[in-house]
């Protein structure tokens, strides 16, 4: 018998009331999961459990919403090493470890490779105006077409014919006759950030344009990635008068649409058939699965020549299509905007190509305005990332591994403990434990790693010694004669003492400098918005210039998000550093501290800075006159969306007068940034940065005191010993830069251990000690409570939280939608309120919910507290914002009735439902669980599961 596993298995696919037995074969696929987070411990549990022999495969199992595994799946496993493993995928960079670890606690393991992809992939770029391939012909680098010099060149080409008389007709000509090839004689210098996002802007496609490049080489039917259900809706409403479908494929469409409406009337989603008669859908969370199906089997028969997809259609779904088009490398997290991994990018390339109908796949990767072909080619080269081990202890795992004896209660043996079965030691569950792909992992790459760390750092303390002062002084003496090396060192020791104060002088400009620009902002803060340029180097010492349009002084920002960030965190607090005298001469006055301001760039990017980072002002701006009597004034609309942002400052560079940091800004205030013009549009007369007659004295100091080093440094230069001297110090620099290229490699080697540093026995015994003290389970004589039992039983993200509910009494006065909706109140993580839905609501629970939930949350921050004591770190969810969407299901509520202005989106209420039935099918099945409490779990079950979410149904 063969059990084949994949990360998309739903419940009862391969389970029976009595197990599964004569198991021949386990094929895991899409094995590279063993890395994502919230599947890797299965994944490894899979392994290392049919690997141990006399082991249970259920007790260890302990899915969070992967529920495929425990009770109905595998009862006993004797023998494994006669259970053949299969893992395929991909994606993995590693596979000689990962065959390794198999091999080590499994048996014999053969690693089985192969390069060869059945139906080849053509890279390609779309722009605004063409669809050009990514590499060139060898495959091997970026097309260089595709460059930000060439395309910088075409733009220079065309501004070119803004020349005035006879100088217009020969720069007409010569643009007539450029082409790519002639940029070979342009010089490569590095652009600037203003120049690269003009560039980037300009060349960015719509969504029609991209189609119709891929419609004109016969590229469709494609997949979509875009990375949000929002962009996925409305790349299919902007595509509505687009058909893709000749008359006989539309007419298939209404057939389909017809028979699928009579059979699953309440799974019709009507706000996407305009589209999909066109020949387009979209297809991602927030559809229900019937539907999703629906469009899946339209689009394998080719009806659909166009599927806008989120990335989770990248794995476990047969949808191949000729094209795979990815919208853009980035996309939005919990942490905030994201780069795609390399794995996530081939893991969506790799939907293109249909093996048996196309001799090549296709993969469009698309301009946008935050990257261009350049960082598609740095992330496709980047290759396949190694598998990292995701595991993890839980709750479930420490109960059925230490669990030896119950308690039970005997007429005859009032109070007796019995034992039931021989819980394994610690010892025991450690081997176990430390079976973990992680840990294997680690005794192979983490030692060597570890001893090259070593190696690393002596080797930087050797030759840090070799740069010190005091080693350079002592070649001096050796290699210089005693008059030389004397007016060397003294000329040196003073140019040490001068370039001290050269320092102290800038930074004198740079206070003055403030205290000039300080009057001058604050002259805008109720007037018009102006334009003003920011400036900074980035790390590799390219300066960039910033246009943007000036907010105000966070200080001003009364009751917004970012002044309580700004105030409260220490990140955001300016440095300011002196010598004494200079602190003293300049008395740390107000005028002279830095302070946040904010403003949005022409690239719609929020920035935070002081005053440090202002190159200039301009007295032109934004007028801050609103658009129709009774609308917000400019300034206030963009505060506004300001404090909607989720504050993800990244730090694009430093200094002692305060930071400068950026944000992605959302799609509400593209059309502002698109009014902020570029800088050589602006005039220098409208230029208002006036300096104060203390900012001009400072920098003639500072400048005369420059101009002092200089001449040191000359005479130094001519000083009779200075070649052998300049000897000492070029093997100086060459030395200093080994040592930053050492520190590189142990900053990589140092990141590669904290991936693979195996945590699983730690957290595990963390988790016994909150085990043990709650009265689950006694680590010591290894006896299990009623708690324990009923907490080893369940599938879910905190077994305990979940029994500690279920065996409450207050449930049984519960009616069965009441006990969903509490129920449903245990499993709504990551179910959220969509922000674009107008006029929408959600039903409320009923007053009993309510105040269950009240009641239920100081249980959960009690549980929180103890975990908190002892470094757990497990959620306990409780949220009753949507319980009553589920009670009124549980109800007899009809879906049209649920979903008439609701606020969720079909999907996600779908999948609230599906936890909510899972949680309650488990009820019935619990050790020491009261029959009424199952009773009502089993009619609330029962009623809940109907179409369209019903099982069978999705």
């Amino acid at each position: 018998m063969v059990v084949y596993f994949t990360f998309t298995c739903s419940v009862g696919m391969v389970s029976s009331d009595s197990g599964l037995f004569h198991v021949d074969v386990i094929v895991l696929d899409e094995v590279h999961y063993l890395s994502d987070i919230s599947r890797g411990t299965v994944w490894e549990e899979i392994v290392s459990t049919f690997s141990c022999p006399g082991s249970h495969l259920l007790p260890m199992i302990s899915s969070h919403f992967f529920f495929i595994w425990r009770d109905q799946l595998f009862q006993v496993i004797y023998c494994p090493k006669e259970v053949q493993l299969i893992c395929l995928s991909a994606t993995v960079a590693n596979p000689n470890e990962l065959a390794g670890w198999i091999g080590q606690i499994h048996g014999k393991t053969e690693l089985v490779t192969s390069s060869k992809r059945p139906v080849p992939l053509t890279w390609h770029f779309s722009m605004k105006t063409t669809l050009l391939p990514l590499l060139d012909e060898k495959g091997t680098q970026l097309n260089r077409k595709l460059s930000l010099n060439y395309l910088q060149l075409y733009a220079s080409g065309v501004k070119s014919y803004k020349d005035d008389g006879s100088r217009r007709r020969n720069s007409k000509k010569r643009g007539s006759n450029m082409s790519y090839d002639s940029v070979d004689s342009m010089p490569e210098s590095p652009l600037s950030k203003n120049d690269i996002n003009t560039i980037r802007r300009s060349q960015v496609p719509q969504v029609i344009d991209t189609l119709w490049q891929l419609k004109a080489k016969d590229m469709l039917p494609a997949i979509w990635f875009i990375f949000s259900r929002k962009g996925c809706d409305a790349a299919v409403q902007y595509l509505e008068d687009c058909n893709l479908l000749d008359e006989c494929e539309m007419s298939e469409v209404k057939l389909a649409l017809k028979r699928f409406r009579i059979k699953y009337p309440d799974a019709v989603r009507e706000t996407a058939i305009k589209g999909l008669l066109q020949g387009a859908a979209a297809h991602h969370a927030g559809c229900l699965p019937l539907w999703k199906s629906f469009v899946e089997e339209l689009f394998q028969r080719g009806l659909v020549k166009v599927v806008f997809a989120t990335e989770t259609l990248a794995a476990g779904i047969n949808m191949p299509a000729r094209t795979a088009v990815i919208s853009s490398l980035t996309k939005r997290s919990d942490s905030g905007r994201t780069q795609l991994s390399s794995n996530e990018l081939l893991q969506m390339a790799g939907r293109a190509g249909r093996r048996g109908t196309d001799e090549r796949g296709h993969v469009v990767l698309v301009q946008t305005p935050y990257e261009g072909a350049e960082e598609c080619c740095k992330l496709l080269f980047t290759g396949v990332e190694p598998l990292v081990s995701q595991f993890t202890a839980s709750y479930g795992m420490v109960l059925n591994l230490l669990a030896g004896a119950k308690v039970t209660s005997r007429s005859n043996e009032a109070n007796e403990m019995k034992s039931v079965k021989a819980g394994r030691t610690l010892e025991e569950a450690r081997k176990l434990v430390e079976r973990s792909f992680g840990n294997y992992v680690g005794s192979n790459v983490m030692l060597a790693a570890k001893d090259e760390l070593t190696k690393i750092a002596k080797e930087i303390e050797m030759l840090t010694l070799e740069v010190s002062d005091e080693a350079i002084d002592r070649k001096s003496r050796k290699l210089l004669s005693e008059v030389a090396y004397t007016e060397i060192a003294d000329l040196q020791e003073d140019l040490r003492v001068e370039k001290r104060l050269r320092t102290e002088l800038r930074k004198r400009v740079e206070a003055q400098r403030i205290a000039a620009l300080k009057p001058l902002l604050m002259e805008f803060e109720n007037g018009h918005l102006p334009f003003l340029c920011l400036q900074y180097k980035d790390s590799e010492g390219v300066q960039h210039s910033l246009p943007a349009v000036y907010l105000g002084k966070v200080d001003s920002l009364n009751g917004s998000k970012l002044k309580n960030m700004v105030f409260a965190e220490d990140s955001f607090a300016p440095n300011v550093v002196g010598t004494e005298s200079s602190v003293n001469d300049l008395e740390m006055d107000r005028d002279v501290e830095p302070s946040y301001y904010v403003a949005l760039g022409s690239d719609n990017t929020w920035y935070l800075f002081t005053e440090k980072w202002i190159k200039t002002m301009y007295r032109t701006g934004l007028p801050n006159v609103a658009l129709a009597q009774g609308d917000a004034l400019p300034r206030e609309i963009m505060r506004m969306l300001l404090d909607k942002e989720e504050m993800k400052w990244e730090k694009l560079t430093a200094s002692e007068f305060g930071c400068l940091w950026c944000m992605e800004a959302s799609l509400e205030t593209w059309s502002w940034s698109l009014n902020v013009p570029v800088l050589n549009s602006l005039s220098e007369s409208d230029e208002l940065l006036h300096m104060s007659e203390p900012y001009c004295e400072a920098v003639d100091r500072y400048k005369e005191q420059r101009n002092k080093v200089a001449r040191l440094k000359k005479r130094i230069a001519r000083t009779q010993g200075f070649k052998e001297y300049k000897k000492i110090i070029d093997m100086t620099k060459l030395t200093e830069e080994k040592i930053k290229r050492l520190k590189a490699r142990s900053k990589r080697l140092t990141n590669r251990i904290e991936q693979i540093e195996p945590s699983g026995w730690k957290e595990f015994l963390l988790i016994s000690n909150v085990i043990h003290e709650i009265r689950a389970l006694d680590i010591n004589t290894h006896v299990i409570f009623p708690l324990g039992e009923t907490a080893a039983a369940i599938r879910g993200e905190n077994e305990i939280w979940l029994a500690m509910i279920l065996r409450n009494k207050i449930l049984l006065g519960l009616k069965p939608a009441q006990l969903a909706a509490a129920c449903a109140s245990l499993v709504s993580e990551g179910i959220k309120v969509r922000p674009w839905k107008n006029n929408s609501y959600i039903y409320e629970p009923s007053s009993t919910v309510i105040n269950l939930v009240k009641f239920l949350d100081d249980q959960r921050t009690s549980l929180l507290q103890l975990q908190e004591k002892h470094g757990v770190n497990i959620p306990c969810c409780l949220d009753s914002q949507f319980s009553g969407m589920v009670e009124a299901w549980a109800s007899g509520l009809s879906w049209r009735e649920m979903m008439m202005d609701c606020a969720m989106d079909e999907g996600d209420l779908a999948r609230l439902l599906r936890r909510t039935i899972d949680i309650l099918a488990q009820i019935p099945k619990l050790p020491d669980i009261d029959p009424l409490l199952q009773t009502n779990a089993k009619i609330a079950s029962n009623v809940m599961d109907r179409p369209p979410i019903s099982e069978l149904a999705g």
